[in-house]
């Protein structure tokens, strides 16, 4: 385990705060509300059906740098949201050096949507992630992109996607498809924001033992961890760990108040104990999110991480 750990923190608001202050909850059909954050020749191929039906949560934005060609490598997006909020602009907001360092090295990038949780119970979610990156791999060519360097990018919610996605991949479950078929992709790497890693460790040590499900675990899984441990454990990233998965770059802050920063610890001991090669960067006075993420020492070390295991 390779952990950087700061020695002063800062708390920032919750999960709920995140929520309010989120990048634009909208889609238009030819203007992207974050077109300004990318550099200038893009090509933004926008709401793109990737699952064959009109479902606007079933939808995903293409974007190219100026000189994409069948070997530019891929960063798909996944957002965050509580699974229940938010869509394929969101985290873009705080992210915008990283987003622009990311066409301006050469990569193509790809934001998916996904339905929220108080629509569609776990495991839709990760059935919609499996669908846009099995629609992103058979479309590599006619986008102009390489289909076999793919990495996943992902926030908080969307981070434990990102994660799920690619440790359950080598598992071959059948419900996290929506065709009930293995995946024919496979992951490069993952660069995991502050995702939670196992969901019947996100418990509260205090408070009661109530079975509502207002809290973003349970209305994931349409019932409370603590009473289900087993829905919690097929839903876990840490559950699916094997030696055969891809390197993990993770990144949380200190002061985290809606996903402790052990989540991500916990993921890369489990890593390490695979022999699965990972780094964690605990950020100094970060909370949940915001734009001290998107800091040169973040980004010197996201590339890096890229340029090794992706290029």
């Amino acid at each position: 385990m390779n952990l950087f750990t700061p020695k002063k923190a800062v708390a920032f608001g919750s999960l709920w705060l995140l929520i309010l202050v989120s990048f634009l909850n909208t889609s238009a059909q030819n203007t992207s509300p974050v077109q300004a954050i990318f550099p200038p020749g893009t090509r933004m191929i926008q709401n793109v059906a990737y699952a064959g039906d009109t479902l606007k949560k079933h939808q995903l934005d293409i974007y190219l740098p100026a000189k994409a060609g069948p070997s530019t490598p891929l960063i798909v997006w996944v957002h965050g949201g509580a699974w229940m909020l938010n869509d394929k602009y969101a985290d873009m907001s705080y992210m915008k050096n990283t987003i622009k360092a990311i066409l301006d090295g050469g990569y193509a990038l790809a934001s998916i949507d996904y339905r929220h949780s108080t629509t569609a119970p776990f495991p839709a979610q990760i059935q919609d992630c499996n669908q846009a990156l099995t629609f992103l791999y058979q479309n590599a060519q006619k986008y102009n992109y390489d289909k076999n360097r793919i990495a996943l990018v992902g926030f908080s919610a969307g981070g434990h996607l990102a994660s799920l996605l690619a440790l359950s991949t080598n598992n071959n479950i059948p419900d996290f498809y929506a065709d009930h078929k293995p995946a024919s992709f496979r992951i490069k790497t993952v660069i995991d924001f502050y995702g939670p890693a196992d969901l019947l460790a996100m418990m509260p040590r205090s408070g009661s033992l109530s079975d509502s499900i207002s809290d973003p675990e349970s209305r994931l899984l349409g019932a409370t961890p603590l009473y289900r441990p087993d829905l919690a454990k097929r839903a876990s990233p840490v559950t699916y760990v094997d030696k055969n998965d891809p390197p993990f770059l993770i990144i949380h802050g200190q002061k985290d108040e809606s996903v402790p920063p052990a989540q991500s610890v916990l993921l890369s001991s489990w890593l390490t104990l695979a022999k699965v090669k990972n780094k964690v960067i605990i950020v100094p006075n970060a909370p949940h999110y915001g734009v001290l993420f998107d800091s040169d020492f973040n980004r010197k070390a996201i590339f890096e991480w890229l340029d090794t295991h992706l290029k």
